[in-house]
Protein backbone atom coordinates (compact mmCIF):
# COMPACT_ATOMS: atom_id res chain seq x y z
CA UNK A 1 0.00 0.00 0.00
CA UNK A 2 1.72 3.28 -1.00
CA UNK A 3 1.61 5.95 1.40
CA UNK A 4 -0.91 8.78 1.39
CA UNK A 5 0.50 11.42 -0.12
CA UNK A 6 -2.35 13.57 2.28
CA UNK A 7 -0.84 13.54 6.07
CA UNK A 8 -2.91 16.63 7.96
CA UNK A 9 -0.23 19.22 9.53
CA UNK A 10 2.43 18.73 6.57
CA UNK A 11 2.52 20.23 3.31
CA UNK A 12 2.66 18.26 0.63
CA UNK A 13 5.83 17.95 -1.90
CA UNK A 14 4.72 17.34 -5.54
CA UNK A 15 8.17 15.72 -7.52
CA UNK A 16 8.25 16.85 -11.19
CA UNK A 17 11.03 14.90 -13.39
CA UNK A 18 11.89 17.05 -15.48
CA UNK A 19 13.14 20.63 -15.41
CA UNK A 20 12.24 22.55 -17.88
CA UNK A 21 9.52 25.63 -18.87
CA UNK A 22 6.84 23.11 -18.29
CA UNK A 23 8.09 21.97 -14.92
CA UNK A 24 8.94 25.47 -14.22
CA UNK A 25 5.07 27.01 -14.93
CA UNK A 26 3.78 23.73 -13.02
CA UNK A 27 5.86 24.94 -9.85
CA UNK A 28 4.50 28.11 -9.90
CA UNK A 29 1.32 27.05 -9.75
CA UNK A 30 2.16 24.42 -7.33
CA UNK A 31 3.75 27.43 -5.10
CA UNK A 32 0.13 29.50 -5.39
CA UNK A 33 -1.57 26.67 -4.25
CA UNK A 34 1.22 26.51 -0.87
CA UNK A 35 2.51 23.37 -2.19
CA UNK A 36 6.12 22.49 -2.48
CA UNK A 37 8.12 21.01 -5.50
CA UNK A 38 11.27 18.82 -5.97
CA UNK A 39 12.79 18.85 -9.53
CA UNK A 40 14.98 16.16 -10.84
CA UNK A 41 16.66 16.86 -14.38
CA UNK A 42 19.91 16.17 -16.12
CA UNK A 43 22.48 18.87 -14.23
CA UNK A 44 21.93 22.65 -13.76
CA UNK A 45 20.67 25.27 -13.62
CA UNK A 46 17.25 24.56 -14.95
CA UNK A 47 14.41 27.10 -15.37
CA UNK A 48 12.28 25.01 -12.79
CA UNK A 49 15.45 23.66 -10.60
CA UNK A 50 16.97 27.13 -9.54
CA UNK A 51 13.13 27.43 -7.66
CA UNK A 52 13.45 25.36 -5.28
CA UNK A 53 15.67 24.41 -2.55
CA UNK A 54 14.69 20.27 -3.22
CA UNK A 55 16.69 19.93 -6.95
CA UNK A 56 18.49 16.51 -8.01
CA UNK A 57 20.51 17.66 -10.93
CA UNK A 58 22.11 14.15 -10.92
CA UNK A 59 19.22 13.27 -13.42
CA UNK A 60 17.13 10.17 -13.58
CA UNK A 61 19.00 7.44 -14.95
CA UNK A 62 20.93 7.90 -11.65
CA UNK A 63 19.39 5.21 -9.47
CA UNK A 64 20.58 6.96 -6.26
CA UNK A 65 19.55 10.39 -7.39
CA UNK A 66 16.31 9.19 -8.38
CA UNK A 67 15.81 7.31 -4.80
CA UNK A 68 16.93 10.33 -3.28
CA UNK A 69 13.96 12.33 -5.58
CA UNK A 70 11.58 9.65 -4.63
CA UNK A 71 12.12 9.76 -0.47
CA UNK A 72 11.71 13.64 -1.19
CA UNK A 73 8.31 13.87 -2.71
CA UNK A 74 4.86 12.58 -1.93
CA UNK A 75 3.61 12.83 -5.16
CA UNK A 76 5.17 12.57 -8.54
CA UNK A 77 4.34 13.91 -12.12
CA UNK A 78 6.68 14.54 -15.17
CA UNK A 79 6.87 17.34 -17.52
CA UNK A 80 8.18 14.75 -20.97
CA UNK A 81 6.96 11.82 -21.83
CA UNK A 82 10.81 10.30 -22.83
CA UNK A 83 11.10 9.40 -19.45
CA UNK A 84 11.16 5.29 -19.42
CA UNK A 85 7.67 3.21 -18.38
CA UNK A 86 10.31 0.98 -16.37
CA UNK A 87 11.94 3.95 -14.26
CA UNK A 88 8.44 5.15 -13.68
CA UNK A 89 7.51 1.67 -12.09
CA UNK A 90 10.22 1.72 -9.96
CA UNK A 91 9.15 4.85 -8.46
CA UNK A 92 5.49 3.97 -8.38
CA UNK A 93 6.81 1.19 -6.27
CA UNK A 94 7.03 4.18 -3.25
CA UNK A 95 4.89 6.93 -4.34
CA UNK A 96 2.06 7.69 -6.45
CA UNK A 97 3.00 8.79 -10.39
CA UNK A 98 0.57 10.28 -12.51
CA UNK A 99 0.09 9.85 -15.40
CA UNK A 100 0.55 5.98 -14.26
CA UNK A 101 3.53 4.24 -15.75
CA UNK A 102 0.66 2.20 -17.74
CA UNK A 103 -0.59 5.41 -19.57
CA UNK A 104 3.11 7.04 -20.13
CA UNK A 105 3.73 3.69 -22.08
CA UNK A 106 0.67 3.99 -24.34
CA UNK A 107 1.89 7.35 -25.27
CA UNK A 108 5.15 7.19 -25.15
CA UNK A 109 5.68 4.67 -28.33
CA UNK A 110 3.58 6.98 -31.47
CA UNK A 111 2.78 3.45 -32.54
CA UNK A 112 1.28 2.07 -29.77
CA UNK A 113 -0.04 5.52 -29.02
CA UNK A 114 -1.71 5.67 -32.68
CA UNK A 115 -2.83 1.29 -32.16
CA UNK A 116 -4.68 2.63 -28.45
CA UNK A 117 -6.42 5.16 -30.13
CA UNK A 118 -7.74 2.91 -33.30
CA UNK A 119 -9.00 0.58 -30.86
CA UNK A 120 -10.54 3.00 -29.30
CA UNK A 121 -12.80 4.52 -32.49
CA UNK A 122 -11.16 7.40 -32.49
CA UNK A 123 -10.15 8.65 -36.19
CA UNK A 124 -6.67 8.71 -37.46
CA UNK A 125 -4.53 9.14 -40.16
CA UNK A 126 -3.64 5.82 -41.39
CA UNK A 127 -0.67 4.29 -40.62
CA UNK A 128 1.74 1.03 -39.96
CA UNK A 129 4.71 0.03 -38.46
CA UNK A 130 8.02 0.36 -40.45
CA UNK A 131 10.54 -2.33 -39.70
CA UNK A 132 12.01 -2.39 -43.39
CA UNK A 133 12.77 0.36 -46.04
CA UNK A 134 10.45 -2.04 -47.91
CA UNK A 135 7.45 -1.58 -45.32
CA UNK A 136 7.27 2.28 -46.47
CA UNK A 137 7.57 1.49 -50.10
CA UNK A 138 4.43 -0.87 -50.12
CA UNK A 139 2.92 1.70 -47.39
CA UNK A 140 3.27 4.57 -49.85
CA UNK A 141 1.88 1.52 -53.00
CA UNK A 142 -1.06 1.66 -50.83
CA UNK A 143 -2.02 5.31 -50.01
CA UNK A 144 -0.34 7.16 -52.18
CA UNK A 145 3.11 9.60 -51.77
CA UNK A 146 3.96 11.33 -50.05
CA UNK A 147 3.94 9.71 -46.56
CA UNK A 148 5.87 10.94 -43.42
CA UNK A 149 8.71 8.41 -41.30
CA UNK A 150 8.27 8.98 -37.81
CA UNK A 151 10.51 8.07 -35.42
CA UNK A 152 8.51 5.82 -32.49
CA UNK A 153 10.21 7.67 -29.43
CA UNK A 154 11.93 10.81 -28.81
CA UNK A 155 10.41 13.22 -31.24
CA UNK A 156 9.35 16.47 -30.47
CA UNK A 157 8.78 19.56 -32.38
CA UNK A 158 9.09 18.18 -35.99
CA UNK A 159 12.65 16.36 -34.83
CA UNK A 160 12.20 12.73 -35.71
CA UNK A 161 10.04 13.47 -38.95
CA UNK A 162 10.59 13.46 -42.63
CA UNK A 163 8.43 14.26 -45.57
CA UNK A 164 8.81 11.29 -48.34
CA UNK A 165 7.80 12.87 -51.81
CA UNK A 166 8.86 9.57 -54.06
CA UNK A 167 10.13 6.50 -53.48
CA UNK A 168 13.63 8.26 -54.61
CA UNK A 169 13.27 9.55 -51.05
CA UNK A 170 13.52 6.06 -48.77
CA UNK A 171 16.97 5.07 -49.02
CA UNK A 172 18.42 8.52 -47.40
CA UNK A 173 15.20 8.74 -44.66
CA UNK A 174 16.11 5.16 -43.87
CA UNK A 175 20.01 5.76 -43.75
CA UNK A 176 19.18 8.99 -41.54
CA UNK A 177 16.82 6.95 -38.74
CA UNK A 178 18.24 3.43 -38.87
CA UNK A 179 21.87 3.85 -39.23
CA UNK A 180 24.92 4.27 -36.40
CA UNK A 181 24.88 3.19 -32.77
CA UNK A 182 21.12 3.62 -31.82
CA UNK A 183 19.11 2.76 -34.92
CA UNK A 184 15.54 4.57 -34.36
CA UNK A 185 11.85 2.08 -34.07
CA UNK A 186 10.13 3.72 -37.24
CA UNK A 187 6.57 4.13 -39.03
CA UNK A 188 5.26 5.49 -41.64
CA UNK A 189 1.37 7.07 -41.62
CA UNK A 190 -0.16 8.88 -45.13
CA UNK A 191 0.39 12.56 -45.38
CA UNK A 192 -2.61 14.50 -44.08
CA UNK A 193 -3.68 17.45 -46.74
CA UNK A 194 -5.23 19.74 -43.72
CA UNK A 195 -6.79 22.51 -43.41
CA UNK A 196 -5.93 24.09 -40.05
CA UNK A 197 -4.38 22.27 -36.97
CA UNK A 198 -6.44 22.58 -33.58
CA UNK A 199 -5.43 21.27 -30.19
CA UNK A 200 -6.99 20.50 -26.90
CA UNK A 201 -6.00 20.66 -23.67
CA UNK A 202 -7.81 18.46 -21.42
CA UNK A 203 -7.79 17.71 -17.19
CA UNK A 204 -8.69 14.52 -15.47
CA UNK A 205 -8.53 13.78 -12.14
CA UNK A 206 -8.02 10.10 -10.47
CA UNK A 207 -11.82 10.58 -9.66
CA UNK A 208 -12.37 10.51 -13.69
CA UNK A 209 -13.85 14.50 -13.19
CA UNK A 210 -12.72 15.92 -16.43
CA UNK A 211 -12.26 19.70 -17.89
CA UNK A 212 -11.79 20.01 -21.42
CA UNK A 213 -10.59 23.57 -22.45
CA UNK A 214 -11.21 25.52 -25.87
CA UNK A 215 -10.17 24.24 -28.67
CA UNK A 216 -7.20 26.41 -30.35
CA UNK A 217 -5.38 26.42 -33.97
CA UNK A 218 -1.98 26.03 -33.49
CA UNK A 219 0.45 27.79 -36.44
CA UNK A 220 3.45 25.74 -37.14
CA UNK A 221 7.03 26.53 -38.49
CA UNK A 222 9.31 24.38 -40.04
CA UNK A 223 7.68 22.02 -37.21
CA UNK A 224 7.84 24.48 -34.13
CA UNK A 225 4.48 25.44 -32.81
CA UNK A 226 4.95 29.59 -33.55
CA UNK A 227 1.76 30.85 -32.62
CA UNK A 228 -1.37 29.33 -30.67
CA UNK A 229 -5.41 31.27 -31.53
CA UNK A 230 -7.91 30.67 -29.13
CA UNK A 231 -10.45 30.23 -29.39
CA UNK A 232 -9.97 28.28 -33.12
CA UNK A 233 -11.52 30.32 -35.88
CA UNK A 234 -14.16 27.51 -36.97
CA UNK A 235 -17.10 26.70 -37.13
CA UNK A 236 -18.55 25.97 -33.00
CA UNK A 237 -19.70 22.25 -34.50
CA UNK A 238 -15.90 21.31 -35.47
CA UNK A 239 -14.91 22.90 -32.27
CA UNK A 240 -16.92 20.58 -30.13
CA UNK A 241 -16.13 17.87 -32.31
CA UNK A 242 -12.54 18.12 -31.08
CA UNK A 243 -13.23 18.88 -27.73
CA UNK A 244 -15.13 15.48 -27.63
CA UNK A 245 -11.94 13.80 -29.32
CA UNK A 246 -9.32 15.11 -27.37
CA UNK A 247 -11.55 13.83 -24.25
CA UNK A 248 -12.12 10.48 -25.56
CA UNK A 249 -8.11 10.26 -26.33
CA UNK A 250 -7.30 11.00 -22.93
CA UNK A 251 -9.68 8.35 -21.77
CA UNK A 252 -7.99 6.23 -24.28
CA UNK A 253 -4.82 6.18 -22.41
CA UNK A 254 -6.45 6.07 -19.08
CA UNK A 255 -5.19 9.75 -18.49
CA UNK A 256 -5.09 11.49 -15.08
CA UNK A 257 -2.93 15.18 -14.69
CA UNK A 258 -3.10 17.48 -18.28
CA UNK A 259 -3.13 16.26 -21.45
CA UNK A 260 -2.79 18.23 -24.73
CA UNK A 261 -4.38 16.49 -28.05
CA UNK A 262 -2.89 17.84 -31.37
CA UNK A 263 -5.58 17.42 -34.05
CA UNK A 264 -6.18 17.95 -37.98
CA UNK A 265 -8.98 19.82 -39.43
CA UNK A 266 -8.63 18.15 -43.04
CA UNK A 267 -9.28 19.98 -45.95
CA UNK A 268 -12.62 17.74 -46.05
CA UNK A 269 -14.28 18.72 -43.20
CA UNK A 270 -12.84 15.78 -40.92
CA UNK A 271 -11.28 16.38 -37.40
CA UNK A 272 -8.82 13.63 -36.90
CA UNK A 273 -6.42 12.66 -34.17
CA UNK A 274 -2.54 13.27 -34.45
CA UNK A 275 -0.44 12.93 -31.01
CA UNK A 276 -1.06 13.11 -27.66
CA UNK A 277 0.90 14.33 -24.69
CA UNK A 278 0.98 13.60 -21.32
CA UNK A 279 1.52 16.73 -19.68
CA UNK A 280 0.85 20.37 -20.27
CA UNK A 281 1.47 21.60 -23.24
CA UNK A 282 2.42 24.15 -25.31
CA UNK A 283 -0.50 25.06 -26.70
CA UNK A 284 -2.13 25.88 -23.38
CA UNK A 285 0.43 28.49 -22.52
CA UNK A 286 -2.24 30.80 -23.21
CA UNK A 287 -4.36 29.67 -20.59
CA UNK A 288 -2.20 31.35 -17.99
CA UNK A 289 -3.76 34.90 -18.78
CA UNK A 290 -6.62 33.87 -20.74
CA UNK A 291 -8.70 30.90 -18.81
CA UNK A 292 -10.35 30.91 -15.21
CA UNK A 293 -7.93 27.95 -14.62
CA UNK A 294 -4.28 28.00 -16.14
CA UNK A 295 -3.70 24.61 -17.31
CA UNK A 296 -0.55 24.41 -15.11
CA UNK A 297 -3.20 24.85 -12.09
CA UNK A 298 -5.12 22.30 -13.45
CA UNK A 299 -2.14 19.74 -13.62
CA UNK A 300 -1.58 20.45 -9.98
CA UNK A 301 -5.09 19.90 -9.06
CA UNK A 302 -5.97 16.75 -11.07
CA UNK A 303 -2.46 14.53 -9.82
CA UNK A 304 -3.62 15.90 -6.38
CA UNK A 305 -7.01 14.48 -6.83
CA UNK A 306 -8.21 18.14 -5.98
CA UNK A 307 -11.58 19.68 -7.71
CA UNK A 308 -10.54 21.06 -11.09
CA UNK A 309 -11.00 24.65 -11.93
CA UNK A 310 -13.20 25.97 -14.49
CA UNK A 311 -11.29 26.11 -18.08
CA UNK A 312 -13.19 28.75 -20.10
CA UNK A 313 -11.42 31.88 -21.48
CA UNK A 314 -12.35 34.80 -19.38
CA UNK A 315 -11.84 37.12 -22.48
CA UNK A 316 -13.11 37.22 -25.99
CA UNK A 317 -9.67 35.88 -27.76
CA UNK A 318 -5.76 35.27 -27.07
CA UNK A 319 -2.77 34.82 -28.73
CA UNK A 320 0.16 33.22 -27.95
CA UNK A 321 3.20 33.67 -29.84
CA UNK A 322 6.65 31.06 -28.97
CA UNK A 323 10.17 33.42 -28.71
CA UNK A 324 12.55 30.87 -30.56
CA UNK A 325 16.26 31.25 -30.27
CA UNK A 326 17.81 32.59 -33.46
CA UNK A 327 21.51 32.01 -32.12
CA UNK A 328 23.70 29.72 -30.57
CA UNK A 329 25.35 31.32 -26.99
CA UNK A 330 23.85 32.68 -23.65
CA UNK A 331 19.99 32.27 -22.94
CA UNK A 332 20.64 35.83 -21.44
CA UNK A 333 17.86 37.99 -24.08
CA UNK A 334 19.53 40.94 -25.70
CA UNK A 335 16.49 43.30 -24.11
CA UNK A 336 13.07 42.68 -23.33
CA UNK A 337 12.23 46.40 -22.82
CA UNK A 338 10.75 46.70 -26.06
CA UNK A 339 7.93 43.79 -25.10
CA UNK A 340 7.14 44.73 -21.66
CA UNK A 341 6.24 48.02 -23.09
CA UNK A 342 3.33 46.41 -24.70
CA UNK A 343 -0.21 46.63 -22.86
CA UNK A 344 -2.81 43.43 -22.31
CA UNK A 345 1.06 41.34 -23.47
CA UNK A 346 2.41 39.52 -20.85
CA UNK A 347 6.36 37.94 -21.24
CA UNK A 348 7.29 34.95 -19.95
CA UNK A 349 10.61 34.31 -19.78
CA UNK A 350 12.03 30.58 -19.49
CA UNK A 351 15.53 31.27 -17.88
CA UNK A 352 17.39 28.60 -19.90
CA UNK A 353 21.19 28.92 -19.69
CA UNK A 354 22.00 28.49 -23.46
CA UNK A 355 20.15 29.71 -26.49
CA UNK A 356 20.49 27.50 -29.90
CA UNK A 357 18.46 28.56 -33.15
CA UNK A 358 15.18 27.20 -32.96
CA UNK A 359 15.16 26.53 -28.87
CA UNK A 360 11.73 27.61 -27.19
CA UNK A 361 13.63 30.29 -24.64
CA UNK A 362 10.16 31.86 -23.89
CA UNK A 363 6.32 33.36 -25.16
CA UNK A 364 4.13 35.78 -25.45
CA UNK A 365 0.14 35.89 -24.62
CA UNK A 366 -1.54 39.07 -25.60
CA UNK A 367 -5.46 38.98 -25.69
CA UNK A 368 -8.56 41.27 -27.38
CA UNK A 369 -11.70 41.69 -28.47
CA UNK A 370 -10.88 39.83 -31.80
CA UNK A 371 -8.53 37.48 -32.99
CA UNK A 372 -6.74 39.82 -34.94
CA UNK A 373 -6.59 42.34 -32.70
CA UNK A 374 -4.92 40.16 -30.18
CA UNK A 375 -2.42 39.12 -32.67
CA UNK A 376 -1.91 41.98 -33.02
CA UNK A 377 -0.61 43.07 -29.97
CA UNK A 378 1.47 39.70 -29.30
CA UNK A 379 3.24 40.31 -32.89
CA UNK A 380 3.77 44.12 -31.67
CA UNK A 381 5.27 42.65 -28.24
CA UNK A 382 7.43 40.10 -30.04
CA UNK A 383 8.40 41.80 -32.65
CA UNK A 384 12.46 42.92 -32.31
CA UNK A 385 12.29 40.14 -29.29
CA UNK A 386 16.33 38.66 -30.12
CA UNK A 387 18.42 35.88 -28.44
Amino acid sequence: MLPSPYDPGRVLIIGIIGGGQLAKMTAMAAYRLGLRVAIIEHGTPSPAGVMTKLEFPGGWNDPEELDRFTNACDIVTLENEFVAPELLERVAERRLVLPEPRTVALVRDKLVQKQTMARAGIPTPAFAAAQTSDDITAFAAGHGYPVVVKTRTFGYDGYGNALIESARDIAAVWQRFRSGEHPRELMVEEFVRFRMELAVIVARNRRGEHVVYPCVQTIQEQHICRAVLAPAPIEPALAEQARALARAAVEAVGGVGVFGVELFLTEDGRVLFNEIAPRPHNSGHYTIEACQTSQFENCVRAVCNLPLGAPDMIVPAAVMINLLGERSGSGIPDSPIEALGHGRAWLHLYGKNDCRVGRKMGHITAVGNTLDEALGRARGAAEGFIW
